[in-house]
């Protein structure tokens, strides 16, 4: 090894716990001995199988491995580290300088490699890294299970590829002052990423306010959020802060944004770039601090080409966007909501009712447009009509709609949808027919489960015509 840079050319030290494994003694003893002049915590193992034995009881934060040695390799030590320990950073050492072996090795999940002979400053700079990399997952894994018990993500319920990157959004963008503009349909959660938002923020302590623009007048939305004073207008009989004020040093979730009309859009931008706002009635300014989280189920891009939302408001809500996706692209954290909400409803009936697998399947092979909301009432309506203490598939009754599907005109094309329901109610009735209603055989011949035949044949109204 060389002489290493100046210590002020290297990261400081983080007294990291670290393994380091080969089978020449001399190499291993030297790495170590660099390592442990850095301020690190290190432990020698002199082949892969001890190794392997030292990883059965201890914790380490990056483990160091020669990639060919007898017996157990390096890819070994790798493979077993992913296993038991996946925290844990691993670099591969090779005397060979082969890229191959090092780009297996990195595709296999190890954080770095580096080639024999190696300059001291190179393995000590490359150990700081995978260190401080440990470091920062753990923290982030820490801050995950803090977060959801803390700021109420226990009811964010799911595992999908899609959630997940909705509450990495949530934990990076929190704790700073972002504007943040979550989109998403209607039920699928836009407050409660919100109030999480809010409540991981500096400004936790302080107000969260929310207000839904689509539930009150254009004529008094400006009045509700800016204030008004006394007589401003009919029936103003005293002076009133508005919600802006009340969410000073706090949150204001600004929700159904584009409901909101051209000219109300354009006092908010002023207020967003100002930090300032005038009561209706009044000319004095007041100055307020306040943190705007804006949410919509609408496409405001769109929007802005139909000349219904202005693109200088857009851009200054859309500094973070958060999208949440809808429920059918997330089918996979149905049972998982299914079965929080039955407890939620255990809870406050004081029963005691499951679901039996065929009900969490026949939920999955829904389209759920209602998002969570609908599922969520879905679940309270299957428990409080089940009789018994287990909630079957015949106690899942979806929402018809509330229209009767109209009959094509002569001459007219019919829709897709009903093309694909007339096919599979004649083949379904073709079938019963063929199989003398044997629901089993007509399941089976179709390529189906039972729950998914039993399903189709109540949407589609397919019923098994005795003897």
């Amino acid at each position: 090894m060389t002489e290493p840079l100046p210590p002020a050319a290297l990261p400081a030290p983080l007294a990291g716990r670290l393994l380091v494994v080969d089978d020449q003694k001399n190499m291993r003893a030297t790495t170590a001995m660099v390592l442990r002049q850095a301020g690190y915590l290190v432990d020698e193992a002199e082949d892969g199988a001890a190794a392997l034995k030292r990883l059965e009881g201890d914790s380490y934060d990056v483990v160091l491995t020669d990639l060919r040695m007898p017996d157990v390799d390096g890819m070994e030590v790798l493979r077993t580290v992913r296993q038991v320990a996946p925290e844990t950073e691993v670099i591969v050492m090779t005397a060979y300088g082969t890229i191959e072996s090092a780009v297996e090795a990195m595709r296999r999940g190890a954080h770095d490699f580096i080639a024999k002979p190696f300059k001291e400053d190179e393995l000590l700079l490359r150990a700081a890294k995978a260190v401080e990399k440990r470091r920062l997952v753990g923290q982030v894994s820490v801050l995950s299970g803090e977060f959801r018990r803390r700021f109420g993500l226990d009811h964010i319920i799911g595992r999908s590829a899609g959630l997940r990157e909705v509450l990495d959004r949530v934990v990076k963008v929190a704790p700073s002052d972002a504007t943040v503009l979550i989109t998403g349909e209607s039920g699928t959660g836009k407050e409660v990423v919100a109030r999480a938002l809010h409540v991981a923020s500096r400004r936790g302590d302080r107000p969260f306010v929310p207000v839904n623009c689509a539930a009150i007048t254009e004529t008094l939305l400006e009045s509700e959020l800016f204030g008004h004073a006394r007589g401003a207008f009919t029936g103003a009989t005293r002076a009133r802060r508005g919600l802006f004020e009340e969410a000073d040093g706090g949150t204001l979730f600004i929700d159904e944004i584009g409901e909101t009309a051209p000219g109300f859009q354009a006092k908010l931008l002023r207020v967003l770039q100002d930090g300032e706002l005038r009561r209706v009635g009044e000319s004095l300014p007041v100055r307020v601090d306040v943190r705007i989280i804006a949410a919509t189920n609408q496409d405001l891009r769109k929007a802005i080409g139909e000349k219904r939302f202005r693109e200088d408001l857009f851009y200054r809500l859309n500094v973070v966007p958060i999208r949440i996706p809808p429920l059918r692209e997330r089918l996979e954290d149905v049972p998982l909501l299914a079965v929080h909400f039955l407890a939620q409803y255990n809870q406050r009936a004081g029963t005691q009712k499951v679901f039996a697998p065929a009900a969490l399947a026949e939920l999955t092979e829904h389209s759920w447009p209602g998002n969570v909301r609908e599922l969520e009432n879905m679940v309270e309506q299957a428990a409080a009509l089940s009789p018994g203490v287990e909630i079957g598939p015949e106690g899942i009754e979806f929402e018809p709609s509330a229209l009767p599907r109209p009959e094509p005109r002569p001459g007219q094309a019919r829709t897709l949808a009903a093309a694909v329901e007339e096919a599979e109610r004649g083949s379904i009735q073709a079938a019963l027919q063929r199989c003398d209603g044997d629901l089993g055989r007509v399941a089976l011949e179709l390529g189906v489960s039972s729950t998914t035949l039993w399903r189709k044949m109540k949407r589609l109204g397919v019923t098994v015509r005795p003897g």
